[in-house]
């Protein structure tokens, strides 16, 4: 029986496998040191379970229209403008089963077969894949550590053609976070006004910054740039609420309109109880917020601090998320234990098996000699994690 070429050729996650290791150790009795967290290890907010519970109670547990209540939908505008400084309407936001959907929505709406995405490389894996998956042909552009991961104009101009469509960027970043700044962000929108691209901007990790970094959304430089620009957030990251499954994209109207019959037909509405607890989150107190940022930033200063007394390794100190981007080259090639690590996923494999400390390797991420380390997880786990990375890397 023949199935769907298209489909056949979306890759499933390389990390999957780690993961599902990890899983079974863990199972098994095994202590393993997770630092592949891609969510928050903190429980979902009181006031934000409790607008939950209260919309079940009231019966608030049947359709809502395809692109989110209006009521969420209007508090989403307030936070637009009262947090980023931009103004829309409730008919531009679509809300979704989670920022994943919000992006395979978006790419859905706006590709023809045969256009090309420009993706900054290191990239969220899942980038690549969801283009595919609408007809579109994903081009990476790789940045350089010497430019703290980020991609520069010039870059950018020796890779677009006539067929390209879009520029995605994601400030903070997964796997690196880096985050761009104004100037950068600036130049960027100049680039895709110039050239008359779409600009998908992935700002879910934005409440996620350190070091008195300030979030700027590349949509604010101009009416040329926000009729051109989709804007991709949710609750999953800044409120610890990955599960609830709930994300949003702001975009122009017709755009909106598009997303919003598929979704209609694709999925009908996003979860009507997760959507009052979006409410309840984004129009609710944001000390929780806050909060949360003070452990990350604490877990971030250790686990930079003890990472940068490794030998032969290398990464740049993140200013945003919850991850760091590590260069492992200089042990790749060599052996552990008579076990040859030629890349970042034998490096993974060995360590986990050896050690038990899972880590993500990062060929999917655009960069096949680097791992990806989360900080959220617990500090008591990050110094027992790190303290067996360590004793693994002297050994080889």
């Amino acid at each position: 029986m023949n199935l769907s070429i298209k489909m056949s050729d979306i890759k499933p996650s390389s990390t999957l496998a780690i993961t599902a290791k990890a899983k079974q150790m863990k199972a098994d009795g095994i202590d393993i040191v997770g630092f592949g967290a891609g969510e928050p290890d903190f429980d979902t907010p009181e006031h934000i379970k409790q607008a939950a519970i209260d919309a079940i109670e009231s019966g608030f547990t049947k359709y809502t229209p395809a692109t989110g209540i209006l009521e969420l939908k209007k508090a989403i505008c307030n936070k637009l403008k009262r947090d980023n400084g931009l103004t829309y309407e409730p008919s531009q936001i679509v809300v979704s089963n989670g920022a994943k959907h919000s992006l395979t929505n978006t790419f859905m709406a706006i590709l023809r077969p045969g256009d090309e995405v420009m993706i900054p490389a290191p990239f969220w894996l899942s980038y690549p894949q969801m283009v595919k998956m609408a007809d579109g042909i994903p081009v990476i552009v790789k940045a350089s550590k010497e430019n703290d991961y980020k991609v520069t104009v010039d870059q950018l101009e020796a890779k677009v053609t006539t067929k390209t469509k879009a520029i995605l960027i994601n400030s903070p970043s997964n796997p690196t976070g880096m985050v761009y700044s104004k100037e950068e962000l600036s130049s960027i929108a100049e680039f895709a006004v110039k050239h008359d691209l779409f600009i998908i901007s992935d700002e879910i990790y934005e409440k996620l910054l350190y070091d008195g970094k300030e979030h700027i959304s590349i949509t604010s430089f101009g009416d040329e740039v926000i009729k051109r620009t989709i804007i991709i957030n949710g609750v999953s990251k800044s409120y610890s609420m990955t599960g609830w499954r709930i994300g949003y994209a702001a975009a122009p109207l017709e755009i909106a309109k598009i997303m919003g019959n598929m979704q209609s037909h694709a999925s009908s509405n996003p979860n009507a109880i997760a959507q009052k607890a979006a409410l309840a989150a984004i129009a609710g107190p944001q000390e929780c917020v806050g909060q949360m940022l003070v452990h990350f930033e604490d877990r971030r200063n250790y686990m930079v601090e003890r990472l940068s007394k490794v030998k032969d390794i290398s990464f740049v100190r993140p200013s945003g998320a919850f991850y760091v981007f590590i260069d492992i080259s200089k042990l790749l090639g060599k052996t552990y234990k008579d076990q040859p690590l030629s890349d970042a996923k034998e490096f993974a494999r060995v360590l986990l098996e050896d050690k038990s400390v899972a880590v993500i390797p990062c060929a999917d991420f655009g960069f096949a000699d680097h791992i990806r380390l989360s900080y959220a997880i617990s500090k008591e786990n990050i110094k027992k994690g790190l303290d067996r990375l360590e004793e693994f890397i002297n050994a080889i």
